[in-house]
């Protein structure tokens, strides 16, 4: 189906079923609402503050891996303005895990601007969202359709699913996502259009899911194209993802009695501000000999020890695999420019990407007893 002949699917009865689509996917959300941390009970008010940090830890994030980070942020930082008051430096500590780190940096630049230029209140429509740090067309709708029942509808995967299958929507993404977007806006009720939003996610995540999805509970079951055709499971149509380059590197986990060599990275770029072992560069193509040749400079300093097997990674553009090298510094050695000691006992603390928990997992993990 192309993109102009999905807009006029089973015209004999789009009519009717297009204008009661709405209703029954209210009445499905009545009964059937997911109970997450950041969302509103029924009949209450939508936090905004809630509702902006929630999306942007959803960010290519599940809903299980964020709710634990969610808790521990609203606890600390109850408000826009605590969050905003906060420094850098915490909120990437308390991030440190979630992944996306940009995200981390764009959300504490947010909060400090909706202190600092709006009161610590958020704007209310989507053009005063979108001039905000770190939120985008899909945010600044979700917060305003959600937090302020603005008329709009955020499309992210769980309803570009539902709606690539509902109207059998033939174009591959990303080229497809301005079809999907006008579609999915016929599904918006006159009112209660943050609830229309959530309704839909709660039903790509809970019935309309990427493999085997529950059609006979879903509401739109008479009416869904792909399901009638029995294809619901090619949906959404894909182009192939071009996979990265991979690249490689090394890092250097240099321990002083009970205290490890970190540096921070720079600010900006991949992992940006946050904590690392120093490394060489990470290069496609790069040799081990090169990258040993990185090594940080100390004095006093044993031997490398190279550890068996290499740490790997996935990021969003590359893969990467870095090999690990361990030595031993003397007491009251220096860092060098640039460079922390810190306690091994307090990394918890510490804004440590997963790669660099890897890192550090795999230096420090004990050789296995052979005595035995």
């Amino acid at each position: 189906m192309s993109s102009k002949s999905a807009l006029k699917a089973r015209p004999e009865s789009a009519p009717s079923k297009a204008s009661s689509r709405p209703t029954l996917l209210l009445a499905w959300y009545d009964r059937h609402r997911r109970r997450l941390p950041w969302r509103a009970a029924p009949g209450e008010v939508s936090d905004p503050y809630r509702v902006w940090l929630s999306e942007i830890m959803l960010q290519q994030t599940t809903v299980k891996a964020v709710g634990p980070y969610f808790e521990k942020f609203v606890a600390r930082w109850p408000d826009v303005t605590a969050l905003g008051s906060a420094s850098q430096d915490d909120v990437l500590r308390m991030w440190a895990g979630l992944g996306y780190y940009s995200r981390a940096r764009n959300l504490y630049a947010c909060a400090v601007a909706v202190t600092r230029e709006h009161g610590g209140v958020f704007p209310d429509t989507e053009e005063g969202l979108r001039a905000l740090p770190g939120i985008g067309p899909y945010t600044a709708a979700a917060i305003a359709a959600i937090a302020f029942d603005r008329h709009t509808m955020p499309v992210d995967g769980n309803i570009e699913r539902v709606v690539s299958r509902l109207f059998a929507v033939e174009d591959e993404l990303p080229a497809a996502k301005p079809l999907i977007q006008q579609l999915a806006t016929t599904l918006l009720a006159n009112a209660r259009a943050g609830d229309s939003a959530q309704a839909l996610m709660d039903l790509g995540a809970s019935i309309c899911t990427p493999k085997k999805p529950a059609c006979a509970l879903c509401p739109f079951t008479e009416d869904c194209i792909a399901h009638a055709k029995g294809t619901q499971e090619t949906f959404p149509r894909k182009a192939p993802k071009k996979s990265g380059t991979l690249r490689r590197g090394a890092a250097f986990v240099v321990t002083r009695g009970d205290e490890l060599l970190v540096r921070s990275r720079p600010e900006k770029g991949l992992l940006g501000g946050m904590t690392e072992v120093p490394g060489s560069d990470w290069l496609a193509g790069q040799d081990d000999a090169t990258a040993k040749r990185q090594a940080p400079k100390l004095k006093g300093l044993s031997r490398w020890q190279r550890k068996v097997g290499v740490v790997t990674h996935v990021f969003t553009h590359f893969p990467l695999e870095l090999v690990v090298y361990t030595a031993k510094a003397e007491a009251r050695t220096r860092a060098p420019e640039g460079m922390r000691w810190v306690p091994t006992g307090t990394l918890a603390d510490e804004a440590l990407p997963n790669v660099m928990r890897k890192v550090i997992a795999h230096a420090l993990d004990p050789p296995p007893d052979r005595s035995s």
